[in-house]
């Protein structure tokens, strides 16, 4: 396996582009682990990749209460940040959905629907933008559950939700099945809510944690060692609750099995 310093591709999907790298708040302050890895993983790739240092919050936790009024400093800063870069990638699929779909209460400036339409959680960057056929440096010899969030399924259209009739399709699981050793294991309710839902969790406490039990015993029901999600939001909450119950269960950020570790 690759070591961290060889961080080569043998496909050059540079291309000249700029890369602002958008990362969470709760995912700098909580699990710095993940932005530097989406970071490495985008620099493999020959990506000019820049970090805005007054980046914040995306307004996604105000938006989701509706309070747009204050919601919209924190968005109006987020354009600012990063209106002058060619696509925006982030790894986190909510926050993305919170620019992508929600930025609609600004004035839609030039520089507003350009952040908009440029901004791409991280799978589907790679997926559809960059069209990585290979990870040659990662390597993961576990058993693992896929968890896509309600955001990325049904706001991104990462993967198909099982409502909605159609071919089959998963960017995440396509993107996870060129690791090496990686074995994904099937779920009975693969796109069922884990009950994180930003705020949700804090008004319907005791319905979350039960939808978010349910989840980890599907997990755990198949064999899976670790549960591996595009989402850190919805794996911390899963990750509080399988500790809570004493459910041997592991949960890590796709970019860093992408990125073929540290782990």
């Amino acid at each position: 396996m690759a070591t961290q310093t060889e961080a080569t591709n043998p496909v050059p999907f540079s291309q000249g582009m700029k890369i602002g790298l958008f990362i969470p708040c709760y995912i700098d302050l909580i699990y710095p682990e993940v932005g530097i890895a989406t970071l490495e993983l985008l620099e493999r790739f020959g990506l000019d990749v820049g970090f805005p240092l007054d980046q914040t919050c995306c307004g996604q936790p105000m938006s989701n209460s509706g309070d747009e009024v204050n919601a919209a400093a924190a968005e109006r800063l987020f354009i600012e940040n990063f209106k002058t870069y060619d696509y925006i990638v982030g790894p986190a699929g909510s926050c993305v959905k919170q620019v992508r779909c929600h930025f609609d209460k600004l004035e839609q400036t030039e520089d507003v629907r350009h952040v908009r339409q440029g901004t791409y959680e991280l799978v589907e960057f790679l997926h559809d933008i960059l069209k990585v056929d290979s990870f040659p440096w990662a390597e993961f010899q576990h058993p693992v559950a896929l968890h896509n969030s309600c955001s990325s399924i049904r706001g991104l259209g990462i993967a198909k939700p099982s409502e909605i009739m159609g071919p089959a399709f998963d960017k995440t699981a396509d993107l996870l099945s060129k690791v090496k050793g990686l074995v994904l294991v099937p779920v009975d309710r693969p796109d069922d809510c884990c009950g994180f839902g930003g705020t949700f969790c804090v008004t319907d406490e005791a319905v979350s944690a039960r939808m978010g039990l349910d989840k980890a015993h599907d997990h755990i029901r198949h064999g899976a060692e670790y549960v591996v999600s595009p989402d850190m939001s919805c794996l911390m909450h899963q990750q509080g609750i399988a500790r809570r119950a004493g459910l041997d269960l592991k949960y890590i950020h796709v970019a860093q099995v992408l990125n073929g570790g540290p782990f």
